[in-house]
């Protein structure tokens, strides 16, 4: 019963602070999804056999799933709304995954830019066109042989009446950072990022995909990896976050929605929905404790304690010798108080608020959502 009526007591005060519109209704047979880590359902586990060990998992499906999370990411939730599975990876072939509803082709760590020699992760967004461009050839082929394979491959017309959700750049912006040194050079790439993110979504849409849904990046100063990284004193906000970082997201996120709004103009029959990621995290972390959160900042697994409970040396889940003792980076004994959970992921809980505002429609910039296919 308290829990009940803390949640209710929470969504009284996310509703007081927005105006009141009508909620998104979102009506898709399908849905493609282009992206990073904060909509891999398991793609990089499947791709590189990539480590993902306990914590991660704990709070939704009690063990590891492929996702950077303990729980359920925003699409999750997305797909929930939409009363459809959970999306599958595209690589994850172990188990007969279905495919009838959508195919997710997010893998942790990609960029936007084409991967290199040097590159953590293969699978950036241009390689994730091609694998949608193969999956759905080679989906048709079959489904031309074998109706029955219907129960396992989207129908050809979902090709064109599903959502093609794209959520990247976010690693685009972190690794020039680090490459770059300069907060002027990391905004001189950024018109490069978005031309690359404008090409992939006009073959898209010469394919016949017609619904496009977009999130913007968040507020990357405001991650506890980048923080203990790159944090100092004159170069940090009132809420303790990098200024560079999130003027750098700020600017992209500018240029971003300007591709939205070009792209409507040029194709008339195209659906572009923006969706400001950015100001729902940010309110998110600027107003945490009125929404039932205790830690803005910190994360929720990680080593070293306050104020972030985060050492770059040991990952969430793994026990190590630093300086000569044996250490773990444990998970907080309630990740539901908790905003961020290993240092750049964000944890269930945060995953559903932020959900939650994007349903709202107040964070959408999305003129042509009311035309969105039925299925009757």
């Amino acid at each position: 019963m308290a829990l009940n009526m803390h949640s209710i007591l929470k969504l009284a005060l996310i509703c007081s602070f927005l105006p009141t519109i009508s909620p998104l209704s979102l009506n898709y047979p399908a849905v493609f999804n282009f992206g990073d880590s904060n909509s891999d359902t398991g793609g990089l586990v499947a791709g590189k056999a990539f480590p993902l060990i306990p914590p991660n998992g704990e709070t939704y499906f009690l063990k590891p799933s492929g996702r950077f999370c303990d729980g359920r990411l925003i699409i999750d939730f997305l797909m929930e709304a939409m009363e459809l599975p959970y999306l599958n990876p595209y690589l994850d072939s172990v188990g007969s995954p279905s495919f009838e509803t959508g195919c997710n082709f997010a893998t942790g760590g990609s960029t936007i830019l084409a991967a290199n020699a040097a590159s953590i992760n293969p699978f950036s967004f241009n390689l994730q066109l091609y694998q949608f461009f193969r999956f759905k050839e080679r989906a048709l082929a079959l489904l031309s042989k074998d109706k029955e394979l219907q129960k396992f491959l989207p129908a050809e017309g979902y090709f064109k009446q599903g959502l093609y959700m794209i959520d990247i750049g976010q690693n685009d912006l972190d690794a020039a950072f680090y490459s770059l040194k300069s907060e002027e050079k990391v905004l001189a790439l950024i018109p490069q990022l978005v031309s690359g993110l404008e090409y992939g979504m006009k073959i898209l849409y010469d394919s016949g995909a017609r619904n496009f849904w977009i999130h913007n990046t968040g507020p990357l100063g405001c991650l506890p990896r980048i923080i203990a990284t790159l944090g100092k004193n004159d170069n940090l906000d009132e809420l303790g976050c990098v200024n560079s970082h999130n003027r750098a997201a700020n600017v992209f996120n500018m240029k971003l929605h300007d591709v939205c709004v070009n792209f409507l103009a040029q194709l008339p029959e195209a659906n572009c929905t923006y969706v400001d990621i950015y100001s729902i995290k940010l309110s998110l972390i600027s107003n945490y404790s009125l929404y039932g959160f205790q830690q803005p900042i910190a994360a929720c697994c990680g080593y070293g304690g306050p104020p972030l409970n985060f050492d770059s040396r040991i990952a969430c889940g793994l026990t190590k010798d630093l300086n000569g003792s044996i250490v773990t980076a444990n998970p907080c004994n309630n990740t539901a108080e908790y905003i961020n959970w290993d240092g750049t992921h964000y944890t269930e809980a945060a995953n559903r608020f932020v959900a939650d505002l994007i349903l709202t429609g107040n964070y959408s910039d999305s003129p042509h959502l009311a035309n969105a296919p039925s299925l009757t």
